[in-house]
Parts: C-alpha cells; structure tokens; sequence
C-alpha cells in the first residue's frame, strides 16, 4: 500500500538578537530548498535562503510545477509574485514617492484606514479591512488556518498584536513604489525597499531602512539580495492585497 507524502514548510527567520525588538516577529513557515543535482554548476555557493515556487502553483505528477491557470493575471518575469521583491541591480529604480497626495484616492483611503486602525492598538479594527473569501488580504506566502486576526496575534511578539500594529504603521510611514504600472499586476508598495537594490541605498535611505530592521538584518538581506521584512501592497482600486514577510 502506498502512502502519499506531504511536505511541510519551515519557517523563515530573519538573524535577530533579544535586544531587537522589531525583528522578533515570528515569519510563516516556508519550504525548504530543494537540492540541486550533483552536476548543477549554477549554484550560487553558500545559498541557504529557499525560493517557494509562486503562490498559486502546483505541482505536476512527474514533481515539476505546473502552469499556473492561464485564467489568472501572470506575473511579471523573474518578479517570483507579486508579493516578492522586485529589486533588479541592472534596472533603474523606480520612483520613490512620499507624498500620499500622489495616490490614487482609493489607495490613499485605503491607506488611511489601515494606519488609523494601527493607532487604535486594537487589532480587532483591521478585520473589515482584511475581509475574507477570496478577496482577504495575503497575510502569508502559505497558507494560513483559522481566523486571520488570530494569526496576525501569533505573528505579534506581545501576543495582543501590538508589535504586529507597530511594524504594520512604520511601514506603510516610509515612501512608497508604484509597480507594474499598466499591468494587471499594477501594485502600490511599501516601503520602497521592495523594489530597490539595498546595497544601493544612500546613508539616509538606509537610516529609513533602520526603523524597520536592524543593521544584523540588513546584513542578511544584502547576500540574499534582496528586502524580505514586511511589506504592504495596495491595488489602484483600493484592494489591500498583501502584508507580507520573506520570500
């Protein structure tokens, strides 16, 4: 009698010490990277960080992922979903934009809403702004069980939801991207570290990029290449997409 297999995924952590109280936050678990054959030469020596097919992937019966439904929307080339970074050292960057005025208006409602919500300390005020069925923001890369406020609470560090409220207002307080512009991936994104390369970053965009990790973490994501704390996504008809770690 056979007896089918599943894989679990694992969590990805970003290096942090006690004192760092932002980068406590517990990460959704991810899958673990799949070996390379013995005579794959493209590896990248010292690679430890997996990289998870895109979400809404599945796996075909001989092991490789299938296409995804050509029904959906597809996404960019090399963007790895709409929730990954999109840093391209080779491609200029894009805008980064401060001022909120700029937003289309059903992104700065949105916007606002979800910041009010923060400043309440109550995380219960951002349940109607999640939703729920299809349309429920992306709160993992995985798939997540239960009720999504009871999940963000597990992801806290104070178990309230407190810190979880924290990172989600710092967040959505540092300059924004506008990517994909024309597409339907079309996403306002923040910070604007999604889309930039960091070890581009300027004395005082790094200063930014300190409110929200620690320069441990900084170091680890400048040799996975890319910004993989929080981020939050935004549709121009106000859809609150994702808020998101890792990759």
């Amino acid at each position: 009698m056979w007896i089918a297999a599943s894989c679990l995924a694992f969590p990805l952590c970003l290096a942090s010490t006690p004192s760092y109280a932002l980068s406590e936050i517990q990460r959704q678990d991810l899958p673990s990277p799949v070996t390379p054959p013995a005579n794959n030469d493209n590896t990248a020596p010292g690679t430890t960080l997996p990289m998870p097919d895109p979400p809404g992937t599945k796996p075909s019966d001989n092991g490789q992922p299938a296409d995804t439904d050509k029904s959906e929307p597809e996404t960019p080339s090399g963007s790895g979903g709409v929730t990954s970074p999109r840093a391209d050292p080779d491609a200029p960057p894009p805008a980064v934009v401060y001022d909120l005025d700029k937003l289309p208006e059903p992104v700065k409602r949105m916007h606002g809403l979800i910041i009010d919500a923060c400043k309440t300390g109550d995380i219960e005020k951002l349940r109607s702004l999640i939703g729920s069925g299809d349309s429920m923001t992306q709160l993992s890369l995985g798939d997540i069980d239960g009720d999504p406020i009871t999940f963000l609470k597990g992801l806290s560090g104070d178990g309230d939801g407190q810190e979880i409220l924290a990172i989600l207002e710092e967040v959505l307080s540092a300059g924004y991207v506008h990517v994909d512009t024309g597409t339907p991936q079309e996403l306002y994104v923040w910070p604007y570290f999604f889309a930039l390369p960091l070890d581009k970053l300027d004395p005082r965009q790094r200063v930014e990029l300190f409110k929200l990790v620690t320069a441990s973490d900084y170091d680890d994501m400048k040799q996975f290449g890319a910004y993989i704390f929080y981020r939050v996504g935004i549709t121009p008809t106000g859809q609150w997409l994702f808020f998101v770690a890792g990759d």
